[in-house]
C-alpha cells in the first residue's frame, strides 16, 4: 500500500462508512445549532462575577420530536464510528501506515481519484 493512500485503496463499503459518518455528523451539528441552548426549560441566568461574563437568554427547551431526532442522529453516528474504526482494513496496517491510512480516509471524499478533462 503507498505511503498516502488515495480513495481507490479503501474497500467501498469503508468508504460509503466514512462518508456517512461525516453526512450525519454534519445534520447533527447543524440541528444542534439551531436549537435552544438548554434541553429543558430554563429561565437563563447572567454570571458577570467570574473572570469571563457569561449570559443566557431564556430557554424554551427542546421538543420532544427534536430530541429525539439528536438522539437518533447521535445513535447512527456512534454506530457508523464503531464500523470505521472496527472495520476489517484496519488489520492489515499498523503503525506510521494505519494513522497515515486512518488520516487519508478522512479525506477521501474531498478531492478525486482520477484527474478531470484536460482543457
Amino acid at each position: 500500500m503507498p505511503a498516502s493512500p488515495s480513495a481507490r485503496d479503501f474497500p467501498s463499503d469503508l468508504l460509503a462508512g466514512q462518508e456517512e459518518l461525516h453526512h450525519v455528523r454534519s445534520e447533527l451539528l447543524a440541528l444542534l445549532k439551531r436549537l435552544p441552548w438548554s434541553v429543558a426549560p430554563h429561565d437563563g441566568f447572567s454570571d458577570t462575577g467570574g473572570w469571563r461574563s457569561v449570559e443566557r437568554s431564556a430557554s424554551p427547551g427542546w421538543t420532544s420530536e427534536e430530541q429525539a431526532e439528536v438522539e437518533k442522529l447521535r445513535a447512527r453516528e456512534r454506530e457508523l464510528a464503531v464500523f470505521v474504526t472496527c472495520h476489517r482494513y484496519w488489520q492489515q496496517l499498523s503503525g506510521p501506515d494505519a494513522v497515515a491510512a486512518r488520516a487519508a480516509l478522512k479525506h477521501a471524499h474531498e478531492a478525486p481519484d482520477e484527474p478531470g478533462p484536460a482543457s
